[in-house]
């Protein structure tokens, strides 16, 4: 009975341990997250995901290119709804706004876009706006900058699609005997 016994507790053991790390485990995150710092993450949050931002990049008097862009804001879903405009809106008016309001901004250099601080930079541009801290993060889906060179290339690229498949939709012209 010995072996019997060991064997037994060995197992409540195992099984109070198991317990306390699964109960310290949902524990933990909200015991050391500080009160006055935003939501994590895993939670809480609403996701709103903006269309493709399209903002003419200018060189003095012309086009240079285009900065595009895909962003996705987490924000907390009670304040959204407090929002008079619509939070769309809102992020893309913002959006033309940071980049026209930091010229120095080079997307053409791509490898020197500080990404963090443009992400940033575009939270705190919207929070400022709204007066509150609505949006938490930006995420980055996409980002892009056309030149003006390649958006004519694929406008042009485009038109001839579009043509050669017109053409091949069109019926045959009918042949008189």
């Amino acid at each position: 009975m010995g072996p019997l016994i060991k064997f037994i507790g060995a197992a409540v053991w195992i099984c109070l341990v198991t317990l306390g790390a699964v109960f310290y485990s949902f524990k933990t995150p909200h015991a050391l997250t500080d009160p006055g710092s935003p939501p994590p993450l895993l939670g809480g949050l609403k996701y709103v995901k903006a269309n493709v931002i399209s903002v003419p990049v200018f060189n003095k008097a012309s086009v240079e290119g285009y900065f595009l862009a895909r962003l996705v804001y987490t924000a907390d879903p009670k304040e959204l709804k407090k929002l008079t405009v619509p939070a769309e809106s809102l992020i893309t008016d913002q959006v033309y706004s940071y980049l026209y309001a930091n010229p120095e901004i080079d997307f053409s250099k791509r490898e020197d876009l500080d990404l963090e601080a443009f992400r940033n930079g575009i939270r705190d541009s919207i929070n400022g706006r709204i007066g509150e801290q609505i949006i938490h993060d930006v995420i980055v889906e996409q980002i892009d900058f056309l030149t003006r060179e390649e958006t004519r290339d694929r406008s042009a690229r485009r038109r001839n699609e579009q043509a050669d498949a017109a053409a091949e939709a069109a019926p045959a012209p009918a042949e008189h005997h």
